[in-house]
């Protein structure tokens, strides 16, 4: 079953059960809120819509006369969103339709199928051929002839569709059908149940009969070969989000720097830094020594976040591991105690952070984060004299407050990680 057949009656229930042997199907359309894929079976009309598919299979599975052929689970959500959201989003919905059903009527794996597909393309297409929109008759032909998704000449797989739709008088079209006809065809899923009449199988009477002696003929066998022909599609490549960043600040201090973030699905991310500037001007006992680094696991939320992976507002957990000596002046203080291992010589932060990640171009975002925690460790005093160090005395670092601040110049990498334009998300 194509995502194209369900969406345009998926918005209407049918019934009656054909004789003969003749399928017949049952669709019923499930609502969810903008952006979300948990079943609210209080939004909408979605109680009496389930209750209804549930007794209709309840009905077909006690029924000896009928035959349970297939149940359809699908997903879909409107096209303005990017194409990695959409998919896991309508992925989403499926899923809770199906739990919700299957958690309360048992139903064999065989007749289980959840076709691909998550927009309503053949419904927007309706909608805008019933309508009065400027132009509607180039945003038909895109609809209904553009394929959904093609390859560049990059080889990489792009939604050709939309692209062209968003084209379309400069963006006048696109607009047009967002404001009117988005709200139409978004938050559906939809079950598609398909049922058949059993054949009837009649008794045979038993007739006795003369025995029919053979007569030896030549007889020919006909083998008839049936060619079968295979559609392949072409698998869509699963998009791939990772970036590389310096921290602005750090550099401005001379402290050279690399980070990376890795996003790891559902919101979630994984960031790692390495800092490194190690400068000393031994005529005046002058030093300015730091390296470590940091760690920090961060949840991505809000409407940018939703569209683009690696966007928009964060908050997140970070732990730091870093040692340093600096003196200017004629003092001088070290990160741990001087002779030791390196582990005594580290210190340790430990905190909440929050940010925010800013497109300013196709491959580049300005990520702003702050944050705050605890920072421990020993750290030792002294005075710089005749090239030595003269011990004044070792303390601990009992600090609460800001531990990290971050600027950070944010390099976009990987499948689908681009921003539409400057200061734009796709």
């Amino acid at each position: 079953m194509h995502m194209r057949g369900l969406i345009v009656s998926a918005f209407m229930l049918i019934g009656c059960i054909q004789a003969f042997g003749q399928e017949s199907q049952k669709e019923v359309c499930i609502g969810f809120p903008v952006g979300n894929s948990t079943l609210d079976t209080a939004y909408g009309n979605n109680a009496a819509r389930l209750s209804e598919v549930v007794s209709f299979l309840e009905s077909v599975k006690k029924d000896s006369t009928l035959e349970l052929v297939e149940v359809s689970f699908c997903g879909s959500a409107s096209p303005e969103g990017g194409l990695a959201i959409n998919r896991k989003l309508a992925e989403k919905r499926r899923n809770s339709l199906e739990r919700y059903v299957r958690e309360r009527i048992s139903l064999p794996n065989g007749v289980i199928s959840r076709p691909e597909g998550f927009i309503a393309w053949e419904r927007l297409a309706e909608l805008v051929e019933v309508s009065d929109m400027p132009h509607k008759e180039e945003a038909v032909d895109v609809l209904r002839n553009v394929p959904e998704f093609t390859y560049n000449n990059k080889g990489v797989l792009v939604d050709s569709r939309k692209k062209r739709l968003m084209e379309l008088q400069y963006g006048r079209t696109w607009r047009y059908m967002h404001k009117h006809f988005f709200g139409q065809i978004r938050n559906a899923s939809v079950i598609l149940v398909t049922v058949r009449q059993k054949p009837v199988i009649e008794e045979k009477k038993v007739v006795k009969e003369e025995p029919v002696v053979p007569v030896p003929a030549d007889t020919t066998a006909v083998e008839e070969k049936v060619d079968t022909v295979v559609a392949v599609f072409p698998e869509t490549p699963k998009p791939f989000y990772l970036a590389l960043k310096t921290n602005m600040l750090y550099d401005v201090l001379a402290v050279l720097n690399i980070g990376a973030e890795f996003y790891l699905g559902k919101n979630w991310s994984i960031s790692g830094n390495w800092m490194y500037g190690w400068w000393k001007k031994n005529s005046s006992h002058r030093y300015w020594r730091i390296y470590g680094g940091d760690l920090a696991v961060r949840y991505w939320l809000g409407k940018k976040a939703s569209e683009k992976p690696l966007t928009g507002h964060h908050i997140g957990i970070y732990g730091q591991a870093f040692t340093y000596d600096f003196e200017w002046g004629g003092k001088g203080y070290m990160g741990g105690e001087p002779g030791g291992m390196l582990w005594d010589k580290t210190n340790y932060a430990a905190g909440v952070e929050y940010g925010y990640s800013l497109p300013i171009a196709k491959r580049l975002n300005i990520d702003f984060t702050l944050g705050v925690g605890y920072w421990g460790g020993k750290y030792y005093k002294y005075i710089p004299l005749d090239g030595h160090y003269v011990w004044q005395a070792t303390k601990n670092r009992r600090w609460f407050g800001p531990t990290k601040a971050e600027i950070s110049l944010v390099w976009l990498l990987g499948r689908g990680n681009s921003n539409n334009k400057k200061g734009g998300v796709k």
